[in-house]
This record gives structure tokens, sequence and C-alpha cells, in this order.
């Protein structure tokens, strides 16, 4: 069997990697050609456990390629991003552009998947009849479907081939034919609907976090103003058996949360108040974040800022949509002097080779992201460098007792202890 996967990001990589470790040829497409130079040179662009040596592996056994342009094959998986514009409405150019890159070489009896996030009803709405251009009969000739990812990065490796699968189809053959494919790999059960379920059910898993999170991040605020700490009432809470609430935090990132639901505000025409009163208070909180640490400097001249971590979760590199890069740009257009350092992330926005480097002089260090290695920093030799030893926590991530050993003035959003700020939060949500 010939797959091409089009799109060789977070999902369409390790997916093409999947596919060739089950026995299928498979041809990576993406049209970024720097993508294609550096995974033909056996370089991988993204960060994820496990990917760099399967690829290497597929690629030397013959049955892992990768080129700018598609070919004839049995089926076609596209797995492009799917961004939202500056007015939040989604952006669909770049699964079309990938539609029509197909059509060419689509033939009687081909597969067409589309894994890329999308608004619900629109591969019936938009990319059927794109497909029609090549004249088969779409669910007879061509079968069409949606399966989407459903992945945690940092272990997608797993998760693609152990967590359900839900494939929609424009018809019951279309599913069937896409379950015999996502069969040859996937461990867990395989779930057939219609399209538009299988393109709700993306956006109402990641919706439903969104919103969680907003309930949490609220909870945070009013525990700051009634002397509680959050993190232990959402413990003790979460005892309850039918209670699971999240974890408050600078505010939500990456490509599926904090953008899926913008989707379903789009959609909904209005009918989606929750859903949209969660994505404001969550896009709102880096800037909460940032009156808090202004709170936190404000009788200092000149303060300097380190923020630990630019990825939007742990262990990653991913700093789509991250919150600490937003906070870092707020913190640099109000004049501040800002250090940052990311184990993960490289040169990206002036990241400091060293933890040490980005605390040296700093009057605050801000804990943004919880990499675990940020767990076990020689807090003494950063403290010794410090003009002021302030720590601002916010995932909870270390505890302040292991901080004021060292002489920091520790505070985490959710506590009382950082209710000193809430004078400078006029447009708390």
């Amino acid at each position: 069997m010939q797959v091409n996967v089009i799109g060789l990001g977070y999902i369409g990589l390790p997916t093409a990697a999947v596919l060739a470790e089950h026995g299928i040829d498979v041809r990576g497409v993406d049209i970024n050609a720097a993508v294609i130079a550096t995974l033909n040179r056996s370089g991988i662009p993204i960060n994820e456990p496990g990917l760099r040596d399967s690829v290497r592996t597929q690629m030397t056994e013959g049955r892992l390629r990768f080129s700018a342009v598609p070919d004839y094959a049995d089926a076609y998986i596209i797995a492009v991003q799917t961004p939202v514009g500056p007015d939040r409405s989604p952006d669909l150019s770049y699964v079309h552009a990938a539609v029509d890159s197909i059509i060419p070489y689509l033939r009687e009896g081909n597969l067409v998947v589309v894994e890329s996030t999308i608004p619900p009803g629109t591969v019936n709405r938009h990319i059927v009849p794109q497909l029609k251009q090549t004249g088969l009969d779409i669910g007879r000739q061509l079968f069409v479907a949606y399966s989407p990812e459903r992945v945690y990065p940092g272990n997608v490796w797993s998760e693609l081939v152990d967590n359900d699968r839900i494939i929609g189809g424009v018809n019951e053959e279309s599913a069937r034919e896409a379950a015999k494919l996502y069969g040859r790999f996937v461990k867990g059960s395989i779930h057939l609907t219609d399209s538009a379920t299988a393109e709700m059910v993306k956006l109402m898993e990641n919706t439903s976090r969104d919103v969680n999170i907003a309930f949490a991040n609220e909870m945070a605020r009013i525990s700051e103003s009634a002397g509680i700490n959050v993190w232990e009432a959402i413990r003790l809470a979460n005892t309850h058996p039918r209670v699971r609430i999240l974890q408050p935090g600078p505010g939500v990132g990456g490509h599926c949360i904090a953008v899926d639901p913008w989707f379903i505000v789009d959609s909904a025409h209005g009918d989606a108040p929750l859903t949209l009163l969660a994505r404001t208070i969550n896009d709102h909180t880096p800037a909460r974040i940032v009156r808090m640490i202004e709170s936190l400097v404000a009788g200092i001249d000149t303060p300097v800022l380190t923020l630990l971590g630019l990825a939007y979760k742990g262990n990653s590199d991913d700093t789509r949509g991250s919150p600490s890069v937003a906070i870092l740009q707020a913190l640099l257009s109000k004049g501040y002097a800002v250090n940052v350092f990311d184990p993960y992330t490289g040169n990206a926005y002036g990241n400091k080779s060293s933890v040490y480097e980005a605390a040296e002089r700093s009057d605050c260090l801000i804990l943004l992201t919880d990499h675990a290695v940020f767990r076990e920093l020689d807090y003494t030799r950063i403290a010794a460098g410090m003009n002021t030893r302030q720590f601002l926590d916010t995932r909870n991530a270390l505890k302040p007792a292991d901080l004021e050993i060292h002489g920091f003035a520790c505070y985490r959003i959710g506590t009382p202890g950082i209710n000193r700020t809430r004078s400078r939060e006029a447009d708390d949500h």
C-alpha cells in the first residue's frame, strides 16, 4: 500500500513514520523546502521522543521518503495547519491548497482523509466540491473521510497507536475504507461516524478543556481575593468521584486548545456564549500575569526580569500560541529589561544559553513553563547572582519552602500571597 501524507508538522511527520513502521510505503509531502531538505539529510525539524530514530530507520529501509510534491498513491492523508486569522475566523487556505495539490494524482479507488482540525461541515461543504473536479463519484469511486488526531505532544508516538480513533466518512463505505487504513496501526478502538460529527468531536474535546481551564483561572483570581490557596482547593475538590478540575496557569497555548474553540464560535453565529467567554478569560490571562509582575517590581528602579520557559507546555520546544511569548512581548513593549531561558527552544526570542546567565542581576524570576528541569536547578547559585530575590510561580511547579531557604520571596497565582497585586488588576474578568 502507498500513502502520501501532506503536511509534515507535529502530526503529519509522526503519522508518516508510524505508517511506514507498519509496512506502508509512505511519501511525506511539505511545501516548505527547508523542512524537506532537513528531513532528506536525516534531520528532524520537531522535538518528539522516538521520532528521530523511527524516521531514520524507515528512510534507510526505503519505506519513507520526502518530497515537495505528491505522487500517485492509494491513500492521501492531509495534516496541514489550520490557524485562525486576526478576526479569529478559521483559515482553511492550507487545507484547500493541500487538496488542490493531490487532485491531479487521484484515481478510482483512492482514499482521501483529512486530519487537520476544521469547522463542522467543512468536508461536505468545501472539500467534497473541490474533489468533484476529479470527475470521480465521491463515496463510490473516491472515498473521503475525516479522522482527527487525538494526541498529546511529548507522547505522540504511543498515542497515535494506542488511542481510540474517530473516523467520519462522507458515507459508510468511505468510513469503512478509512478504517482499513487506520486499522493497520491503531490498537485502540476505531469508532465510525459521519464526517460532520467527527469534525465536531475534535472541537468538543479541546473546547471542553479550554472551558475547564478558564474555570480554574477564574477560581485562582477569586482565591487570591478570598485568602484561599486554589491549588489546595482544587486538589481537595478533585477527590470527589465526579469532579475533575484542571489547573490554572499563565494562559493557554498550542495549536489546539487555544485555537479550536474559535472554530465553534465562528460556526455558531452567536450561539456559543460559554465557549466565547472561556476563550476570552484564557486569552486575557497573560495580561493578568504581566500586571502581577509589574506590581512585584513596582518599587525597583529599572528592574530586570527573568522568564523561565518559552514553550506553551512542559518538556516541549513548541512555542505556538505560548502565553510565555505573549507575556515576554508585553513586558518588552512596556520597556522592561527581560531575560529568558528555556532549555528546549534554542535561540528563539533571545533565549539565554543558561539559566544562570538569564538570572544575573535579575529582580524577579517568573516561572511560566513547567519544564521538569526547573525543579532541579541550583537555586543557591541563581540567588547569588540576583539583585532582588523574588520568585513568581504561575504553574505551582515548586514548593515555596524550597525557595525560601535560598532567600526568595515566593508568590504563586491563586494564593493569598499574591494578593498585593490585586490593586493593579483593574480589568479582571
